[in-house]
């Protein structure tokens, strides 16, 4: 939350406004938000004796039952704007639809709205509350590893509109963030392992303690979900939350001084410099975690061949992103890719490339001064060191699909995916709904289908994000539906 003091003073020819704004919010580390032996949620919510709730509709069906029982045992009345957004729901009409919830809920001037799901989630819903009466409070659950290392250290939040990623919002910070990396228990692997990759970047570049620990347990952090599936050993818990806590406290480091992204060199851009457009070049989109990924072991090797990451530093950047199963390279990353990808950026950076990359590992130098020759002389060698790669450098489950989009869910509905889970098919929650975006169809725009994908740099150029903007057409249609691993979580009970 925030708070403005100004003054005000006359001059000859008018008036001359001062103002600085004070900006403070908490950040608490809390496993089992939703146990009701914790009440450091329920708190948060005694003065109102209510709370709205905007959530993720997978969140809603997994835990929904255990958070209408927390709010019961406290004697909090819970309401739930349930919702689900991809990228093509990130929009003015999903915002409004939070807002109808809120206005039909009577949010008083300072009552917080919770909100539970992913970045997406917290994105449009915290966007939202920056609208409702120009500055609505609100706390913030994140329930994805992105969600919870990267987005929840940024006030960002926005929506997309038309072609255009991001380009309405506005910087807003929460109340509070609850950090439970609980919810990783239900994260399908390829969710972790997209999240793994917001962790190599700010290692790589900025904490050389945490990049050791992910070079040692890769393996098992992904396979335990941090250490939070049964059967993980202590080990590796306290590893995960050593690297968790690293990480976000790192990227609350260089956020904090640069919160409204004055200045545009940037350490946390390590990886999104090329990758902006080219997440969205196949006809089926990168997940973001691989796409950051290919650019960043493409920057590495940019460094390598200038001299200023040594081969050893290098070798074992690319190691870790393979044994990751993240994508370092794709036939749609070529020449033509990388000079359309380098025009849009230095827009987006004021005319100047600073490209982000590790020099030495565990540190971060800007590039200005990269031609394209010499980018497609490292691109040549990249692609080249990639054949001594397990799958030439391609990642595992790399796309999206139908279940990080939120248009089409698997042909059985929620209920009866719960009681084949050992649920008795009616969630406790639903009585709370207030407003089900899911039911309404809220969504703008079509689905992403199943599929490998074609390359198409130049439709990608309308298409990327910063200034370039986010795919919204509608000609893919959904071939297979999702499956249970819906937009991050299974539902399968606590």
């Amino acid at each position: 939350m925030s708070d403005l003091k100004a003054t005000v003073e006359e001059t000859k020819k008018g008036f001359h406004v001062v103002g600085y704004e004070k900006i403070e919010y908490d950040f608490t580390f809390l496993d089992g938000i939703f146990d009701i032996h914790n009440p450091n949620l329920a708190d948060c919510y005694e003065r109102w004796g209510r709370c709205l709730a905007v959530m993720d509709r997978n969140i809603f069906d997994t835990y929904g039952d255990q958070m209408q029982a927390y709010f019961d045992h406290f004697n909090l009345e819970l309401k739930i704007h349930k919702t689900m957004i991809g990228e093509k729901a990130k929009s003015i009409e999903t915002l409004l639809s939070i807002v109808d919830s809120m206005n039909s809920f009577g949010i008083f001037r300072k009552e917080p709205v919770l909100v539970v799901g992913g970045g997406l989630v917290t994105d449009v819903a915290g966007f939202a509350c920056a609208a409702y009466r120009r500055n609505t409070n609100f706390i913030r659950i994140p329930t994805t590893v992105i969600g919870l290392i990267d987005a929840s250290v940024s006030i960002k939040v926005a929506v997309n509109y038309g072609n255009y990623k991001n380009r309405l919002g506005a910087y807003h910070a929460p109340q509070h963030t609850f950090l439970d990396f609980g919810f990783l228990r239900t994260l399908p692997k390829a969710q972790i392992r997209n999240g793994f990759a917001e962790l190599i970047k700010i290692s790589t570049c900025a904490h050389l303690r945490t990049f050791e620990l992910l070079e040692k347990y890769c393996d098992q952090l992904i396979d335990t979900g941090f250490g939070r599936t049964d059967g993980s050993s202590k080990e590796v818990r306290e590893a995960a939350d050593e690297i968790n806590r690293a990480g976000i406290h790192e990227m609350l480091k260089l956020e904090t001084p640069n919160l409204h992204e004055i200045g545009l060199d940037r350490v946390i851009a390590y990886g999104h410099t090329w990758s902006p457009m080219h997440e969205l070049v196949p006809e089926v989109p990168f997940r973001h975690g691989h796409a950051i990924s290919i650019d960043m072991a493409y920057s590495a090797t940019l460094a390598n061949m200038r001299g200023i990451l040594s081969d050893a530093e290098h070798k074992r950047i690319l190691s870790l992103f393979s044994r990751a199963g993240l994508s370092m390279d794709n036939d749609q990353f070529d020449e033509d890719l990388l000079d359309k990808a380098t025009k849009a950026i230095l827009r987006t950076r004021d005319g100047k490339l600073r490209a982000a990359v590790p020099s030495p590992l565990g540190r971060c130098v800007f590039l200005n001064d990269v031609s394209l020759q010499e980018m497609h002389a490292a691109l040549r060698k990249h692609k080249e060191l990639m054949q001594g790669y397990p799958r030439h450098g391609a990642g595992i489950a790399a796309f999206v699909d139908a279940s990080d989009t939120g248009y089409t869910m698997n042909k059985k509905p929620s209920e009866a995916t719960n009681h084949a889970n050992g649920h008795n098919g009616v969630n406790g929650a639903s009585k709370a709904i207030i407003k089900d975006d899911v039911a309404e169809g809220v969504f703008n725009g079509g689905p992403v289908h199943d599929g490998q994908g074609t390359s198409n740099p130049s439709v990608a150029t309308e298409h990327a994000s910063g200034p370039e903007g986010v795919d919204g057409s509608t000609k893919a249609e959904t071939k297979n539906g999702a499956t249970s691993e819906v937009n991050g979580h299974v539902s399968n009970g606590f």
